[in-house]
């Protein structure tokens, strides 16, 4: 009776808030939390909140007692107590009872008891969702990022227990990015040692998706559908995650997502990694795409030396942040993206040949293989490069064409910024193609309101310039490129195919009045195309795509720029393109000079319906209904067929096969065209542009030979007597045809005088200027050279003195000096 007394006398004196914490657990735990205690507990910290620390650090005790005891019902009781203490407390001095329950959490986190672990993550998700009156300044979750981290990894041998774990795990990291984020300090979370554990066990969880289709924008999944797919309760994470980044802390929320990729090997196949960065672009505040974009582009070069697949991976994750990142902000480093890429390219072109070259010899399977696998590294490139730029605004993509443009390498010119000196021919042909080609994609939709702001002179004469190569699909990638910006109404897939179009008005063509900013461009640079069509006609390497690109560029040119003067420059040229293939003074084989005379007829077909000038449509008519009964090989329809029959000559044929200039003239001058230039012959300006392109210019076809005869010396010389002999005797004689040639051809140059465009007497003129200059240019590099000298020659290079020596035994001395 006395002991009895005692222990009550004992537990009287035990504080209040301790005797409250104790009633609350039952003799049984199975009976649960005591309710009508846990009030008298609830009130009593509430009424005195300076005990709730004091409160929270005995449940601490009791609970860790209890977890190393394995009294797991007890635990249960202990954590439903906190909670609902959490919830009802809301004061300044919460402060201290949250880190007792953060102490108690963080025990059961670190238990082994499954049980235990997702019941400290539920507490801790309810203590998330609690907003606090004023931040903490000193509480810091680093333990619990990387317990939650490894809960996302977690392998137990039991699937559902595995399940669980995982999705407690991808709960705990939600509860602390929400926590965080809504606190002042949320900087903290945005730290790299974080990011580098949160954002892997996200991704590692998504990984195990089944519905692959999951990265467009959120959908709105039921709410137990989220809790029970550990992939899709990640994939949201992920989004509210990346949904709270701002501009300073991007970039640590994005590069964990490369460290990941690369350590799984994830770019090859690369759904996932597509996927992943859908996700990022569409759960990003759009201002900040460009800096995902460049995140990219930096993981690309790092990964330079890595394999093609790989590469040509990532370059698809490229493209397809660009492609939902174009439509909102894509930053100012516009210029950057491309000349990353551009670089890329040449690094693969380089990859490419230097394989093809160690492997020569010994075609083996690997070579061939990694060769078509740089391959699709290039097309990633250039349609990245072309989708990228077709979504810019006018003004930006105009720029990005003028810098495509000037990367085009040219043969004989070293302004080029791309370096392709170390690829070879072979090379800088393949990066000529490659840059066209995203050239083409650039172009694709352009409108531009006027045709000089398509085609700017710094634009269009570097443009020109592979026109003249001689490779045939260099030169279709420039037409096709000129079509996109000529064509401003989209009439170009009406007119694909050449063809003999019956009636032209079926085709619905748009057109609009030729604005005097359009004529004006063809006063220019009008000879400058006429130019490249005709010689383009001249390729022997033409083949049918070739011809159809010319003549879609004659029609377009109608449609869009043609006013009365340029119908009649179409109209000479296209005599002169006939004429190539009558007199053939180029020698071309016989296909070439019948797709010439088919694609007059095609084009004058056109365009005589498009001018509606009834005498000249029938002219027209007439002279292709005859080459349907007597040359059918003079007719598309015919001579781009697979077996076509071909003349042996063209010499012997009639003259109404031919399309003559003196009827148009007579058609044309009764419906008030301006026929006079019609009877002068189209001749093409000559520029430096053949020097550029490895064609033979005029000037290297001339061959220059001086002979140096001393003045003083006349033994030397050699009467020149004329041989008599009857041919002399013969022209001495009929002097009346030399005379009647002579008129013949000055009036002819009279009248060219009179009669021919300003522009094309100004480059004839300026071409025998040219010409004379190089001659003189020649005659002096072949006379005036300085002497040979033991002590070298002083010759200056990019800049730089160098000397060349001459060995006295390889000098040539004068006869008198040698004895």
């Amino acid at each position: 009776m006395g002991r009895k007394g005692v222990c009550c006398c004992c537990a009287a004196l035990r504080p209040r808030y301790k005797r409250l914490v104790d009633n609350i657990f039952p003799e049984d735990p199975k009976d649960g939390l005591v309710k009508a205690d846990m009030e008298k507990l609830t009130f009593y910290a509430v009424s005195a909140p300076e005990k709730l620390d004091r409160i929270g650090a005995y449940l601490a005790e009791r609970l860790s007692r209890d977890v190393v005891r394995h009294r797991y019902g007890y635990v249960l009781i202990a954590m439903e107590a906190l909670d609902q203490l959490l919830m009802a407390c809301h004061s300044q001095s919460i402060k201290p009872f949250v880190e007792s329950f953060l102490h108690m959490v963080a025990k059961l986190l670190e238990s082994g008891e499954p049980k235990l672990q997702v019941l400290g993550t539920n507490s801790f998700v309810k203590f998330a969702n609690i907003e606090e009156d004023t931040p903490s300044y000193h509480r810091r979750y680093d333990f619990f990022v990387s317990r939650f981290s490894a809960m996302c990894h977690s392998c137990d041998h039991d699937p559902e227990i595995q399940k669980e774990i995982r999705i407690a795990g991808i709960r705990g990291i939600q509860g602390v990015v929400r926590k965080t984020v809504n606190d002042e300090l949320r900087a903290t979370i945005w730290e790299p040692q974080h990011m580098d554990k949160i954002v892997p066990s996200l991704l590692f969880n998504m990984q195990k998706i089944e519905d692959v289709d999951r990265t467009g924008p959120p959908s709105s999944p039921t709410g137990g559908e989220k809790e029970e797919n550990p992939a899709l309760l990640a994939e949201n994470c992920f989004r509210e995650l990346l949904g709270r980044a701002t501009y300073g802390i991007m970039n640590n929320a994005v590069r964990p997502v490369f460290a990941h990729l690369d350590h799984h090997k994830l770019w090859d196949p690369n759904e996932f990694a597509v996927s992943c960065f859908k996700i990022i672009m569409y759960s990003i505040q759009a201002q900040y795409s460009h800096h995902v974009i460049q995140e990219i582009l930096r993981h690309l070069d790092v990964c330079k030396r890595d394999s093609p697949r790989v590469r040509a991976g990532i370059i698809q994750v490229l493209l397809e942040a660009v492609a939902i990142a174009a439509k909102g902000s894509i930053g100012p480093a516009v210029l950057e993206v491309f000349n990353t890429l551009l670089k890329h390219l040449r690094i693969s072109v380089d990859f490419e040949l230097g394989d093809r070259c160690s492997s020569a010899g010994s075609a083996t399977f690997s070579t061939a293989s990694k060769e078509s696998d740089e391959r699709i590294v290039q097309n990633a490139i250039i349609q990245t490069i072309g989708f990228f730029g077709s979504n810019l605004p006018d003004y930006q993509r105009s720029e990005i064409m003028m810098f495509i443009m000037g990367k085009v390498p040219v043969f004989g010119s070293t302004s080029q910024s791309l370096d392709t000196s170390h690829l070879g021919d072979l090379g800088t042909r393949r990066i000529q193609i490659m840059l066209l080609r995203s050239l083409l994609m650039v172009t694709s939709g352009y409108k531009a309101t006027t045709i000089t702001n398509a085609l700017p002179a710094p634009f269009l004469d570097p443009l020109l310039s592979p026109s003249l190569m001689e490779d045939s699909e260099l030169r279709q990638l420039v037409l096709e490129i000129l079509h996109n910006l000529i064509d401003r109404h989209d009439n170009r897939a009406k007119l694909r195919g050449i063809r003999i179009i019956p009636d032209v008005s079926d085709l619905k063509i748009k057109r609009d009045k030729i604005s005097r900013q359009d004529v004006s461009f063809m006063k220019k640079h009008g000879q400058q195309l006429y130019r490249h069509i005709y010689l383009g006609c001249k390729e022997e390497d033409n083949v049918q795509k070739n011809f159809e690109l010319l003549y879609t560029s004659l029609a377009l040119t109608t449609i869009e720029l043609a006013n009365e003067e340029v119908v009649i420059d179409l109209i000479r040229l296209a005599i002169a393109l006939q004429d190539i293939a009558i007199i053939n003074e180029d020698n071309l084989p016989m296909f070439n000079r019948c797709g010439v005379m088919a694609l007059v007829a095609a084009y004058l077909n056109f365009l005589s319906q498009m001018i509606a000038v009834p005498a000249f449509c029938q002219h027209v008519s007439k002279v292709i209904e005859t080459r349907s009964l007597e040359a059918p090989y003079f007719l598309p329809e015919t001579i781009f067929k697979d077996k076509c029959n071909l003349p042996i000559s063209l010499e012997k044929h009639e003259k109404n096969l031919f399309f003559l200039t003196n009827k148009i003239a007579e058609s044309l001058g009764g419906s008030g065209y301006s026929v006079e230039r019609l009877s002068v012959p189209y001749v093409p300006q000559v520029t430096d542009e053949d020097r550029l392109s490895r064609r033979k210019s005029i000037v290297d076809t001339v061959s220059i030979q001086v002979d140096i005869l001393p003045g003083n010396n006349t033994e030397d010389k050699v009467d020149n007597t004329e041989e008599i002999t009857f041919e002399a005797l013969k022209k001495a004689i009929d002097n009346n045809g030399l005379e009647e040639q002579e008129k013949e051809k000055r009036r002819l140059v009279i009248e060219k005088f009179q009669k021919a465009p300003f522009e094309e007497i100004a480059a004839q003129c300026e071409t025998k200027a040219n010409l004379l200059h190089d001659r003189l240019a020649q005659i002096l590099e072949l006379t005036i050279r300085p002497p040979p000298s033991p002590s070298g020659t002083m010759t200056v290079t990019a800049g730089h003195a160098h000397y060349q020596s001459v060995p006295v035994y390889e000098m040539k001395f004068p006869d008198l000096c040698v004895y």
